[in-house]
């Protein structure tokens, strides 16, 4: 008979020392490797001179919003870069009229307009958006009126995200 004492689970062995000191000693060269590793990363982040590097200072401002009778419409902005770094515009949007793309003259076919994967901002410089060059499109956007404030965002590589505002102008765009 047992008593309640009386236990038949095995006891707790200790790993003996020498697989611990193993153990530990294979875990060395795997944090060496992670720190040389870590190491490496960083002085080529700084030998490239990126490090340390202020964001592009990127202003926008002027925009409007033209809209033909038809509802096509297009955005117009003034980008100003006082940085000392290039910026490259990527994408641009807005939450209240939906998909939009960057647009751009085709230099294969004059006077024909393509769609811009990205858009350089040279450091020092501004781009001004106008009909016949670079601007924003807008896909299938309601009927805005006149003087109607629209949000956008302008997206870029360097500084991120620009929140701004545009204004539906009076003018009509043939």
């Amino acid at each position: 008979m047992s008593s309640a004492t009386d236990d038949h689970t095995p006891p707790r062995r200790r790993l003996p020392e020498a697989v611990v000191r193993g153990a530990r000693a294979a875990l060395v060269p795997v944090g060496g490797c992670a720190l040389a590793l870590a190491l490496a990363l960083l002085t080529g982040y700084t030998a490239t001179g990126a490090a340390g590097e202020p964001a592009p200072q990127i202003q926008v401002s002027a925009g409007r919003i033209v809209q033909s009778p038809e509802r096509v419409a297009a955005a117009y902005f003034e980008i100003r870069n006082t940085g000392d770094r290039d910026d490259t515009l990527v994408y641009a949007d807005s939450p209240q009229l939906g998909v939009s793309m960057l647009r751009e003259p085709n230099r294969r076919k004059p006077g024909a307009i393509r769609r811009a994967t990205k858009v350089t901002v040279p450091a020092h410089s501004t781009l001004r958006m106008k009909r016949d060059g670079i601007h924003i499109a807008v896909l299938d956007p309601p009927t805005l009126k006149p003087g109607e404030r629209v949000s956008f965002n302008l997206w870029f590589t360097g500084r991120g995200r620009v929140g701004t505002e545009a204004i539906r102008s009076h003018l009509i765009d043939p």
